[in-house]
């Protein structure tokens, strides 16, 4: 199964499918070094980022896996404010999409990663998966809000310190 990222339009936000052309811009967005405070790490350069771009625009080497890509475009303000992304793979039920959302410092508080997320989850709904997971730091409440308000919910299951949250979709 091969599902490819398309445009989803939200009330304020158009995720557009990620482009290698977008690195110089998500370089700013994402150049805060507290972004990295729970996943560790360091905020990467623009050509660090254009070759990870290229990496997700080849598609993943697994032809049962789809990585799907989006920066988050704030359409008022005409600028990118972060990225949301799903990663499509087999499980017991059918599909999961492993969901996970970044939204740069300057563009915070102000409901871009929910809605974004939202948006994600919407358009995933009418892909065929039968779960939504994301792994959340348990210190990370910003992070947490945004999957309760996906609908996920916590589980007792752990991954590299970080709590799997998990919504059945169908």
């Amino acid at each position: 199964m091969t599902v490819t990222a398309q445009r989803i339009e939200t009330a304020r936000l158009d995720l557009v499918p990620l482009r290698v052309d977008h690195a110089d811009e998500m370089a700013a967005v994402l150049s805060d070094p507290a972004l990295h405070a729970f996943t560790g790490g360091a905020p990467d350069t623009a050509r660090d980022l254009r070759a990870r771009y290229e990496r997700l625009s080849t598609g993943s080497p697994d032809p049962a896996v789809s990585w799907l890509n989006w920066v988050i475009l704030l359409r008022d303000e005409g600028c990118l404010t972060g990225t949301v992304q799903a990663t499509i793979g087999p499980c017991a039920l059918g599909a999961r999409a492993e969901i996970a959302w970044v939204v740069g410092t300057p563009w915070q508080h102000r409901g871009i990663a929910g809605e974004a997320a939202r948006g994600l989850v919407t358009w995933l709904g009418g892909q065929p998966v039968e779960e939504l997971v994301a792994h959340i730091h348990p210190e990370h409440h910003a992070s947490a809000g945004v999957a309760a308000t996906c609908g996920l919910t916590p589980t007792d299951e752990w991954q590299d310190g970080e709590r799997r949250w998990l919504r059945r979709v169908g």
